[in-house]
Order: C-alpha cells, then sequence, then structure tokens
C-alpha cells in the first residue's frame, strides 16, 4: 500500500528542502575540490638555497669573425617552451631548479658573448643586426631513464636594423649525462649538462653558418635597396 499522498503545501516545501539539501552538498564538495587544490599548491616544491643550481657559461663563446664590421643588439628573449614551472629542471629528488628564468639565462650568455668580442652595440640605435632570440627549450628532454639528456633550442630573428629586412634562423645545444642517485651529485651533473648544452646552441648560433649567410643576405639586399 503506497504512501499517503502529502498535503499539497507540504509537498512543496519537501521539494524545496530537497532542494536546498542537494544546493548544500553541492557547495560541501566544491570547498573539498577547492582545499585538496590549494593543498596541493601549498606542497609544490619551491626553490631553495639547497636545491638549486647555477647555469651560466664558464667562458663567454668567441663568435665568427664577419667580413663587414658589425655591431649587434639583442631583443626581448621570449619563452615560448611553455613551460608552467620553467625554473623547475626535475622533480626527482625532491626537486631540483635553477636558479633563473631560462630566457634570463640564455640571454646573458649571448649577450656576454657578443660583448667579449666587441660585437654588441651600447643602444638598439647604433646596431646594424638586432636579433630576436625565442627558447623554445631548455631543461632535459626525454631520455632512455639512465641518462640526463639536456637540451636547449632557439629559434632566432636577425633582423638588419637599417632596412628592417629580417631572416630566421635556428641553433640547439644537447649535452648526456649520467642520472645520479645521491641529490648532490645529481645536482653537479643537471648543472654541468645545462651548461654544455646551454655553451652548444650558443656556440652553434654566433659561430654557425645559418647567421653568416643571414646576415650576408640582408646586408646583400640592403645594397641592393630592395
Amino acid at each position: 500500500m503506497g504512501s499517503p499522498a502529502l498535503p499539497w503545501g507540504s509537498g512543496v516545501i519537501l521539494l524545496r528542502i530537497r532542494g536546498i539539501a542537494r544546493l548544500a552538498a553541492r557547495g560541501f564538495l566544491a570547498v573539498c575540490l577547492c582545499s585538496v587544490v590549494l593543498a596541493s599548491r601549498a606542497d609544490d616544491p619551491k626553490p631553495t638555497a639547497a636545491n638549486t643550481i647555477h647555469v651560466a657559461l664558464s667562458a663567454p663563446v668567441a663568435p665568427q669573425k664577419f667580413p663587414q664590421s658589425l655591431k649587434f643588439t639583442l631583443g626581448e628573449v621570449v619563452d615560448r617552451a611553455g613551460n608552467p614551472q620553467p625554473m623547475l629542471v626535475t622533480s626527482g629528488h625532491g626537486a631540483i631548479f635553477v636558479d633563473r628564468l631560462p630566457a634570463e639565462i640564455v640571454r646573458d650568455a649571448i649577450e656576454s658573448s657578443l660583448k667579449s668580442a666587441d660585437l654588441l652595440a651600447a643602444d638598439a640605435a647604433s646596431a646594424d643586426m638586432a636579433l630576436g632570440v625565442y627558447l623554445f627549450h631548455f631543461g632535459l628532454a626525454p631520455s632512455s631513464g639512465g641518462d640526463y639528456f639536456g637540451k636547449v633550442e632557439l629559434a632566432v630573428t636577425v633582423k638588419n636594423s637599417k632596412t628592417g629586412k629580417s631572416q630566421q634562423v635556428s641553433a640547439s645545444g644537447t649535452s648526456i649525462s649520467r642520472v645520479a642517485i645521491l641529490k648532490k651529485n645529481a645536482m653537479k651533473n643537471l648543472e654541468e649538462n645545462l651548461t654544455t648544452a646551454l655553451g652548444d646552441a650558443v656556440r652553434n648560433l654566433l659561430r654557425g653558418q645559418a647567421l653568416r649567410d643571414a646576415i650576408t643576405k640582408t646586408m646583400a639586399e640592403a645594397s641592393a635597396g630592395n
């Protein structure tokens, strides 16, 4: 035998109570989810003196010599790697970080190398060529698991400051080192690994035939008045 029908007013009240209960349950679930997200963010590793490595060229890269006397200016280095934690090298060993943003590391390496050969212009107005750098990879790339495979990948716009004509060149550097068990050894290996990859990328850019060809072409276009 079915339950006796509730009076019309009582039925409306019951429906409202049920609706309020559903809203309360949804609100409770939302609060729980927010708590989980906030807790996970709070647990995210942070760079400290104990888990940070310093990546920088041990010595500037000597650029190639060009037929013309040129001065370069280095524009913005744009990080296009899409890494949400660009300073995080690896989450292994409780996380290991670099001490600066990758774009800053790359900019310093290129700028110091140009300056060492007196190829760095005092300002953009006095430069013959402007370099715009896009950083597509900085850090570890997939490997076999037994090695650290460091990689630095650049795409560079070479622009003639007088004509505005530009050419695109690319440069990359890689390095392989063994995975270490102890954290201090891992940090040492990763620092050396990424420093080598950075040096190779800058060397391949400043000493590469692609840069020479790009400059030659933009200079020829300037002479032809194109």
